[in-house]
């Protein structure tokens, strides 16, 4: 009798190429957790860190920081995190959509990716040099600064420039040596490093007063519900069923087309804070040594629970849905596929009826999918607001992190898969049936 393959961690480790790659998933994430705690030379870490809690918890900063795993709160070297890479991919895609040259480029296959991922990694250096030279003045301005004014802003902005680019570097090895997005893992692992001290926090507010007990067991209830509502709507599927002309002929059996209510997946809301994070982190640094002017009012304009803020962030969503599902789908290539394959949707013709069809369903999706991330995004900031929470506490963190846990999961199951089948096919009795 054939011995079953186990769906245990022993089963996951069994597999020697997928235990590397897993064994080097966890070693890069370690990397990023140590990483985390270098700190900048020349500032004093612990009093930056008080003043930050004290006066930053719940806006930019907080943000910020809950993206970077802690890190602007200790100063370290990863302090503004992988989100220059990740603003840079942004302006990129936008402008391969815009652009003639670049459009051309994108249709060149590998050639043309690896030029357009070369401008990228410029781009992302230049928003990591401004983005460290706004840290740095805002630091300076705190007078946490030990050390010189011009030896502080060399150090600071070749650390943190360093620091972004070998996250960029990190998460692309992940992505091509381990299992899963690299960009998204080490994100994801931000935030879940930031779980632990946000219970912490939440117990010690609890305890002092500062909140009572029956908000911090709703705080709690709510993320627990709110984790199953994202589980659910993100395994919800639009099955499209397609039959084919020679199986229908010969047993009159059909298929189907799968199609994600959230086709965007943690795109959306990822690129939309790195868009609203920018404006209002450079009005925060350049503006902090002038509290009345118009840079610290636009700041305040964009904090959290803000009508700007939220409208900006609602709106920046519902575009970066539909954007990014136009990018990654294409109805009348599906639709030209479908009908060279010998395809067709029962009722729709094959061709341009079968091309408006196919649109016609994908933006019904987007338009839910995008709606549904918005409540997702958008509940805990209204929660916050109202309920008068001290920390930070983001939709948005909660989304990737389900999102991304279940988009590994399923990457994971596909390879054990695959690697099954090619042990398969490799087996000698299989090998004797196809001579």
């Amino acid at each position: 009798m054939a011995k079953q393959p186990s769906s245990s961690a022993a089963g996951l480790l069994s597999n020697p190429d997928l235990r590397k790659r897993l064994m080097f998933l966890l070693g890069a994430l370690i990397v990023f957790r140590i990483g985390a705690h270098v700190p900048v030379p020349g500032v004093d870490a612990a009093t930056l860190a008080e003043k930050l809690s004290n006066g930053s918890g719940q806006g930019i900063f907080g943000m910020l920081n809950m993206f970077s795993g802690g890190s602007l709160e200790r100063f370290s070297v990863f302090a503004i995190g992988i989100m220059p890479y990740i603003s840079a991919s942004i302006v990129m895609q936008l402008a391969a959509e815009i652009v003639p040259s670049l459009k051309a480029l994108k249709k060149e296959g590998d050639a043309g990716r690896k030029t357009i991922t070369k401008y990228t990694r410029m781009g992302t250096v230049l928003l990591a040099t401004l983005q460290s030279f706004g840290v740095a003045n805002f630091v300076y301005s705190q007078n946490v600064v030990v050390i010189g004014q011009f030896e502080f802003f060399l150090s600071t902005i070749t650390c943190l420039v360093g620091g972004t680019m070998f996250l960029m570097w990190l998460g692309e090895q992940i992505t091509e040596r381990g299992i899963g997005n690299g960009i998204s893992l080490l994100i994801t692992a931000g935030i879940v490093a930031g779980i632990p001290s946000g219970i912490i926090q939440l117990w010690q507010l609890t305890s002092e007063g500062a909140i009572s007990a029956i908000t911090a067991v709703g705080v709690v209830t709510g993320a627990f519900l709110l984790t199953y509502g994202v589980v659910f709507f993100e395994s919800a599927l639009r099955k499209v069923p397609v039959h084919y002309a020679k199986r229908q002929v010969m047993s009159g059996q059909g298929n189907h087309m799968p199609f994600k209510l959230n086709m965007a997946g943690v795109i959306p809301p990822i690129f939309a804070s790195s868009i609203i994070m920018f404006p209002g982190m450079f009005a925060g640094w350049f503006g902090s040594s002038d509290p009345t002017g118009w840079l610290n009012r636009v700041a305040g304009f964009l904090q959290h629970g803000q009508p700007a803020y939220i409208i900006l962030f609602a709106a920046s969503i519902i575009f970066f849905c539909y954007f990014y599902t136009a990018l990654a789908f294409s109805p009348k290539e599906m639709a030209e596929n479908l009908k060279k394959s010998g395809a067709f949707v029962p009722s729709i013709r094959p061709g341009e009826q079968t091309s408006r069809y196919l649109e016609k369903v994908v933006l019904r999706l987007t338009f839910y999918g995008a709606l549904y991330i918005t409540v997702v995004c958008l509940i805990p900031e209204f929660l916050t607001t109202g309920l008068g929470i001290p920390f930070y506490l983001g939709g948005t963190s909660l989304l990737i992190l389900v999102v991304v846990t279940m988009d590994f999961n399923n990457q994971l199951a596909s390879y054990r898969m695959s690697q099954q089948y090619d042990d398969l096919i490799r087996r000698p009795d299989v090998k004797s049936l196809r001579k």
